[in-house]
């Protein structure tokens, strides 16, 4: 790219010599008032503006302030002498010029300063142009992410409309089946539908919550009668492996809360703690300085595996032989926390692991 200058001078002999020291190396417009050299601004994209500041009608500094209007990104530099020093600040505040050279200046000098104020110019377009790829990227991105969310939506609400058929008739289907082999068959079928089921929904609570389409309505609720709800849903895993279940939460400790998601966070934090942790273990589930805890006994995991769990749809070797799910649980339950103002911590060490909240 062949870089333009402007020198704007009323003596004829100074533009003369500063047109001859440039012209080699670059583009030169010149202009003898600050009016013609804004007029050449209005015509043509200028790079440098190299003006005197001494002028009649119009000064430099008016002149270069001018000029940050017409051509914002122009690199303006100001001639001026030793006795300008009111000028030179008004030409910092005013006009934003880029440096001042005093008169005399060492033409090796000045050659300097206009090679290194173009580079600055360089810079500052090729920062704009790349600001200007990210935003368009950004939006392009947000496009995308918006047609995503609205898509797993909709295919969430489509899905369970059949999904609800489906149940519906194989629960008429297993009062009719006589021999056991065919019971067991439906019961398979129902349990993958249920498992579907419920990922649909984990699905849709992860989009409402990353959406901000999520409603939080706190009040004061009982938060051992929740955390009660959540153990007897999963009674029957506890029975399976033989779990001891030490809840040390006071009967009457009332929280403000949104017992909805609240509820959602607690049914999978306590179903991970009774599915991972090791038969005939105990669970122990506190709360202290206003932080919920669950801990299990298992093996203990590594930083990395606790980011990983945190984060939805995180495949491993275990989760692609469908033995733990599509890494869901946490990451809803994080997503829904967030909502609320809170957020998962997980620690694992000793062959223990405690997923805790503050509530």
């Amino acid at each position: 790219m062949e870089h333009t200058i402007l020198i704007v001078d009323d003596e004829k002999d100074i533009v003369d010599t500063l047109e001859r020291q440039f012209r080699k190396n670059y583009k030169v417009f010149t202009a003898s008032s600050g009016y013609d050299a804004l007029k050449i601004l209005n015509k043509h994209n200028i790079h440098l503006i190299l003006s005197d500041q001494r002028m009649p009608e119009m000064t430099g500094v008016q002149m270069l302030q001018k000029a940050q209007v017409v051509q914002p990104d122009s690199i303006r530099i100001l001639l001026t002498g030793y006795t300008d020093v009111d000028s030179v600040i008004a030409a910092i505040n005013e006009g934003q010029i880029y440096r001042y050279v005093t008169k005399p200046w060492d033409p090796t000098e000045l050659e300097i300063v206009v090679k290194r104020a173009l580079e600055a110019y360089d810079l500052k377009v090729d920062v704009k142009e790349k600001n200007k790829k990210l935003e368009s990227a950004y939006k392009e991105l947000k496009t995308l992410d918006e047609a995503k969310s609205h898509f797993m939506i909709l295919i969430g609400h489509e899905l369970k409309t059949p999904l609800t058929t489906i149940n519906s008739f194989l629960s008429l289907l297993k009062e009719e089946v006589k021999t056991p082999e065919h019971i067991k068959y439906v019961e398979r079928i129902l349990q993958g539908t249920n498992r579907l089921n419920e990922i649909i929904f984990d699905v849709l609570d992860l989009l409402s919550a990353e959406t901000g389409q999520l409603k939080i309505n706190k009040s004061e609720k009982n938060i051992f009668k929740a955390l009660n709800i959540a153990i007897n849903t999963h009674l029957a895993l506890v029975e399976k492996k033989k779990l001891k279940i030490d809840n040390k939460i006071k009967s009457d400790l009332k929280l403000q809360f949104d017992d909805v998601i609240i509820g959602k966070v607690l049914n999978k934090i306590i179903h991970n703690a009774f599915k991972f942790a090791q038969d005939n273990s105990t669970i122990e589930i506190s709360y202290s300085n206003s932080e919920i805890s669950v801990t299990n006994s298992g093996p203990t995991m590594s930083a990395a595996q606790i980011s990983k769990i945190l984060k939805p749809f995180t495949l491993d070797e275990n989760i692609m032989h469908h033995a733990q799910g599509m890494g869901l649980g946490l990451s809803v339950s994080q997503a829904l926390l967030k909502c609320h103002d809170s957020q998962i911590q997980i620690e694992s060490q000793n062959n223990k692991t405690t997923v805790s909240f503050r509530i």
